[in-house]
């Protein structure tokens, strides 16, 4: 399984990011997928989820109303749209493939990209 993610980078606070996730390797359109979010000496935390066929969402309140997660099955890549971004949220920002085709629990990740650095500047 290969997940890559791109799109991140600085942007200034409440700006906007755009993040994507390629997948290989795995029946992409069958798996819940999520992404999730490192900041330095801080625990890996969930930031949005999206069930096999995009018709359940899943985000954290710190994330509720700001970030948008999509999917296209046709593309294998999932996306996050990160909207009114705080210095808060710069962290590493992984992609990662359920053992479901929906979300249920975090633990239920198993595969994980390489990640991408979102830094927001105050």
């Amino acid at each position: 399984v290969q997940l890559q993610a791109s799109g991140g980078g600085l942007v200034q606070s409440g700006g906007s990011l755009r993040l994507s996730c390629a997948a290989s390797g795995l029946p992409f359109s069958s798996y819940a997928m999520g992404w999730f979010r490192q900041a330095p000496g801080k625990e890996r935390e969930l930031v949005a989820a999206i069930s096999w066929n995009g018709g359940s969402l899943y985000y954290p309140d710190s994330a509720k109303g700001r970030f948008t997660i999509s999917r296209d099955n046709t593309k294998n890549t999932v996306y996050l749209q990160m909207n009114s971004l705080k210095p808060e949220d710069t962290a590493v920002y992984y992609c990662a493939a359920s053992t479901l085709n929906y979300y249920n629990d975090y633990r239920d990740f198993r595969s994980w990209g390489q990640g991408t650095l979102v830094t927001v500047s105050s």
